[in-house]
């Protein structure tokens, strides 16, 4: 008996027993289910967080009086330094939570002489309307102020009018970029007739100088539902309410960006006024840094997931071991009667192998194409693209696979040594 033959004399047996198949396949399935689904959701996750702190440049990096609301589980920067500090610096109650001033951030722009770009922002309110006198937006744009520096340091880009000059900034006027987003909402197919024209945000009047172009969005955040004004704006508009101002520095050579961002804490140190033996009372963080981190605390649920997966592998293979000892069980006057025959132990060992193979493979084919649609459905959420790890699911294959094997082995091992007078006497 050829391959072919052992392989189509599995199926049809296995069709026979559809139920028992069925139970089985089921049990495969789930385990490599959970695998994939989590799996494929974890990269759609690592794509959303790239595409949300992508904003600024791997060449940029942040100064700021507390860590980022989402930065959860410390970033390389500051875990470090706070591990580092515990031993040589302490740390003062009363430095902490301290907002950077407006004279804190203009002064570090003045003294800050690495080669590069700098630039200075203040957030504004959350969650605004944007309106003109016949249309007007959902309460989900933020708005928030910049300088001269602001687009090209966060990755904007125009697509029509210009930039803020230093007189916008220095002189606060009501002048704003939007999003084409809003724009397309507030002035139709032709956004571009938005230049120079008038809208109300939160209930102030602002002149459009500039569109942005798209950038898309993703789960964590949206970066053409934005109204982007001057820092000096905000602060005359809607006042600091405690609010601090955030400092951006884009380095011309990636390689230079742990040099400036040393020479960045050595200038700044004096600037919040501490002592050298008190710790840092700020923040430097980089884009890249921060998705890395929260990438790390993913790895975590894939390890769950693994031990979920394999606890479930293992259950199925004593499942599969079971109905195949079962089968070997109903089967001993067919297995006596090939043999009486002159079939080989050996073909009778390779059909009950493929029996077992296919099996697993039949869940396997379930698990993984249930666990990417489950996925998937977390990346609609996320808004990112179609995800498929082709890697695990061709790890999940061969697992499931092997499992076949190491299941069928021992029933396949008993069925080929009958002895064929014994099992054609079987009742």
């Amino acid at each position: 008996m050829n391959t072919i033959d052992s392989i189509s004399q599995s199926y049809a047996t296995i069709k026979s027993n559809r139920l028992r198949t069925g139970i089985t396949v089921i049990i495969i399935a789930l385990g490599i289910m959970a695998l994939i689904s989590i799996i494929t959701a974890v990269e759609a996750i690592n794509q959303s967080l790239t595409t949300s702190f992508s904003t600024m440049g791997a060449n940029a990096f942040s100064i700021r009086f507390k860590e980022r609301n989402i930065h959860f589980g410390g970033g390389p920067d500051n875990r470090e330094t706070k591990k580092s500090n515990r031993n040589a610096l302490v740390a003062k109650k009363s430095n902490e939570g301290k907002p950077i001033t407006f004279d804190e951030a203009r002064f570090f722009k003045s003294q800050f002489t690495f080669p590069s770009s700098i630039g200075i922002a203040l957030p504004g309110p959350n969650g605004v309307i944007v309106a003109t006198e016949t249309k007007k937006t959902n309460p989900d744009i933020r708005i928030t102020g910049g300088d001269e520096h602001y687009l090209m340091i966060n990755g904007y880009e125009l697509s029509a009018g210009r930039n803020f000059s230093e007189a916008d900034v220095e002189s606060g006027t009501s002048v704003c970029i939007i999003g084409n987003v809003i724009a397309m909402k507030l002035y139709g197919e032709n956004p571009l007739r938005a230049i120079d024209k008038f809208i109300t945000v939160a209930n102030n009047k602002y002149r459009i100088i500039g569109i942005l172009k798209d950038k898309g969005s993703s789960a964590f955040m949206n970066a053409d539902k934005v109204v982007i004004t001057t820092y000096n704006n905000i602060r005359r508009t809607f006042g600091t309410n405690n609010k601090s101002y955030s400092i951006a520095v884009l380095v011309k050579d990636i390689k230079l960006i742990d040099v400036a961002a040393g020479e960045a804490k050595g200038v700044f140190r004096p600037i919040r006024k501490l002592d050298v033996k008190e710790a840092d009372n700020f923040y430097i963080d980089k884009s890249d840094s921060i998705v890395s981190s929260l990438m790390k605390n993913l790895v975590y649920l894939k390890y769950a997931t693994l031990a979920i997966a394999l606890i479930t592998l293992i259950g199925a293979a004593i499942g599969l071991t079971n109905i195949m000892l079962v089968s070997v069980n109903e089967r001993t006057k067919e297995i006596g009667l090939i043999k009486s025959l002159g079939g080989k132990s050996s073909d009778i060992k390779a059909q009950f192998l493929w029996e077992s193979v296919l099996i697993s493979l039949l869940g396997a084919f379930v698990g993984i194409t249930s666990g990417i649609i489950f996925g998937n459905i977390v990346a609609y959420f996320l808004k990112t693209g179609f995800v498929i790890p082709w890697a695990w699911v061709i790890i999940g294959i061969l697992v499931c696979s092997c499992v076949g094997l190491a299941a069928g082995f021992f029933p396949a091992y008993k069925a080929s040594k009958l002895d064929p007078i014994v099992a054609l006497r079987y009742e």
